[in-house]
């Protein structure tokens, strides 16, 4: 009489070996054998289901090894983190737009003039909910491109007043116009500040600016906000920290952080002061997994910059 030996799941190969050709079971299905095939368990009587095959059951590695992380990943609490530390600062209202102007090179000081004349009239009128915030030329980073930071106070209201009015502006549609010709390209978002970094006000230079620009993973705004809520406060110190925006229409999931340096050396300095305080490293560890592509502008603000 055939018996089969007692290590071997019965119709089937010993446990350990690939099943279906595939790659070897996993600890867990080793353990259930244990517990149900094992002769020593024969008086529990278990219905036999034949599993299908993993192709079908959208089962892979893959997924069991994404699941056996997350036991490790750090939980954002939400009744602690995610109610308390609102990402957006709704006291203010406060609605911002960011321009990217790619600006023809043979074009780049004409633009430049051109911005100049006009802009500020629209932010010193006040028939006109907006306010320029900044104003900058790229040094390092995409070459002949400017970008623009403007406020609206009072949100998507006080934006679609303001374009209502710009479109009967004859001097504005006429600087439209001619903008135009210089321009290669162009786009923008809608943006909301972070409820925990600085609203940004005018300062004196001469500096630098970084815009530091992350495109998060969808799903992980919440986790970020949380995480940079708690380390703002490293990078502090030098007043370096300007504002703090992430994306509302637009590409979505983005965030810009917006940082003023007296230099590049400064900005050298700052920074690696900051990995020498306990705690930065755990903000930039469990940060950095929600980050899908991150890029790193170095700015010059135009003369009608409130930011100098």
């Amino acid at each position: 009489m055939n018996r089969e030996e007692p290590n071997e799941v019965p119709g089937r190969g010993a446990p350990w070996e690939p099943d279906n050709g595939g790659s070897c079971p996993q600890h867990w299905q080793w353990g259930l054998w244990i517990l149900f095939c094992h002769p020593a368990w024969s008086f529990l009587v278990i219905p036999s289901v034949s599993p299908a095959p993993l192709s079908h059951r959208g089962y892979s590695r893959e997924a069991e090894g994404s699941w056996f992380r997350s036991l490790f990943v750090h939980k954002v609490d939400p009744r602690k983190d995610a109610h308390s530390n609102l990402l957006s600062k709704k006291e203010t209202s406060n609605l911002y737009k960011i321009q990217f102007h790619n600006v023809k090179p043979e074009c780049l000081e004409a633009y430049n003039k051109l911005t100049e004349e006009v802009l500020p009239k629209l932010h010193s009128d006040p028939d006109y909910p907006c306010d320029l915030v900044g104003n900058w030329n790229t040094w390092y980073g995409e070459q002949d491109q400017a970008v623009h930071l403007w406020r609206f106070s009072g949100g998507y209201p006080a934006l679609m007043d303001c374009m209502n009015k710009l479109r009967q502006n004859k001097e504005y549609l006429d600087f439209r116009k001619e903008r135009s010709r210089m321009l290669l390209s162009r786009r923008n978002q809608l943006l909301l500040e972070f409820s925990f970094w600085n609203e940004p006000q005018p300062r004196q230079g001469p500096n630098i600016y970084e815009l530091r620009t992350y495109k998060l993973k969808p799903g992980t705004m919440i986790e970020w906000g949380n995480n940079w809520a708690r380390a703002i406060k490293y990078r502090q110190e030098n007043q370096e920290a300007v504002g703090g925006f992430f994306s509302q229409i637009g590409e979505l999931y983005v965030v810009h952080h917006l940082w003023a340096y007296r230099n590049l050396q400064s900005r050298e300095e700052t920074r690696n002061a900051a990995w020498r305080k306990r705690g930065w490293d755990e903000n930039v560890y469990y940060t950095v997994p929600l980050i899908r592509t991150m890029e790193s502008r170095i700015m010059i603000p135009l003369k009608i910059s409130p930011l100098q």
